[in-house]
């Protein structure tokens, strides 16, 4: 078996299908992380998912939000993610912290894969803070399989760092772990310098620490071995002569043309009148992407990778724009 082979259907579903699900557990993981357990209220088997894999969540609020699955790849009955407590976030984190608790009901989306983790001869898998969570499935997978795994995890202070014990049970000695209080921040050069052949690197944390990851590769050659998962948007290289230009946008099924100002995004002009979903609204969950019929999309989101952002099928309408100026999209 490779560490790819557990997709089966669903594991990469519908984000617009939510069902509900029953808090089973929560349990604070580290300094202002909880874990949260997920189970159908019936006791039914939920959806298989891949290591990878995130969920959306709709809090009581009506909130979306966007987890990666953290837990047991072969436990059909529930799901695990695990949430950091941010004080100064858009309000998803803390409505969990504060007023989610055992029993309470939520609505899940499918499992959808976008972190697209290749089968390879070995795995050096580099974690920053919360973004352990979508290695953790990586090194049980490839555990379990048999291909070697070694993981290099950073936070800002050990007790910040969740799932330690977990790793440490799993991992022994090839676990190295970096409190940056105590030994600051990770040499990500001497790491690369060192992959072996057919290893590949997977990188999940904050927005500074995978371009610092991002820029490690570029200079070894490394890129077509890297596979990162961004918890917020990054930048990139945005044409600036059209960050504030407004575009028009033609939704064909509904045949309307709307003018997109330079302060909106194309989600935000049209969310209220048109069928889209969304979450994030960062360029990284994946949630709003739209198939584009007509125009040059000017990309700006983390999700799609090189060759689908030359194909110009789809885009996310939460950050994207028009290279342009126009844009025909399947709404």
């Amino acid at each position: 078996m490779t560490i790819t082979e557990a997709h089966a259907p669903g594991a990469d579903g519908d984000a617009t299908s939510h069902r509900p699900m029953l808090v089973r557990q929560m349990r604070l993981e580290a300094d202002n992380v909880v874990s949260i357990e997920l189970a159908d209220p019936t006791g039914d088997a939920l959806p298989a998912w891949v290591p990878g894999s995130h969920v959306e969540v709709r809090l009581p609020s009506g909130l979306l939000r966007q987890y990666s699955l953290c837990g047991p790849l072969d436990e059909p009955g529930s799901y695990r993610i695990a949430v950091l407590r941010e004080d100064t976030g858009r309000g998803g984190s803390l409505e969990i912290h504060d007023q989610v608790r055992v029993g309470a009901q939520v609505e899940v989306s499918r499992p959808r894969d976008l972190f697209r983790v290749p089968d390879a001869a070995g795995y050096l898998c580099l974690a920053g803070g919360i973004g352990v969570t979508p290695i953790l499935p990586v090194v049980a997978r490839a555990m379990a399989v048999g291909v070697p795994v070694r993981v290099v995890y950073g936070g800002r202070t050990a007790s910040a760092m969740a799932f330690v014990d977990e790793l440490v049970d799993s991992l022994g000695d090839q676990l190295t772990l970096v409190p940056q209080d105590e030994q600051g921040i990770p040499d990500f050069g001497s790491l690369l310098d060192d992959l072996p052949e057919g290893w590949v690197v997977c990188a999940c944390g904050p927005g500074a620490m995978l371009e610092a990851v991002e820029a490690a590769c570029a200079t070894r050659g490394l890129q077509g071995r890297l596979s990162m998962e961004r918890f917020s948007a990054v930048t990139g290289d945005i044409d600036e002569s059209l960050v504030n230009a407004p575009i028009t946008v033609e939704l064909v099924r509904s045949g309307r043309t709307v003018e997109v100002p330079a302060d909106q995004s194309i989600l935000d002009t049209i969310k209220d009148d048109a069928p889209v979903v969304y979450s994030c609204q960062e360029g990284y969950c994946g949630t709003c992407e739209v198939r584009v019929l007509g125009g040059l999309p000017d990309h700006r989101d983390t999700v799609l990778t090189d060759e689908e952002r030359e194909g110009n099928e789809s885009m996310m309408i939460c950050v994207s724009r028009a290279k342009d100026g126009l844009l025909r999209l399947d709404l």
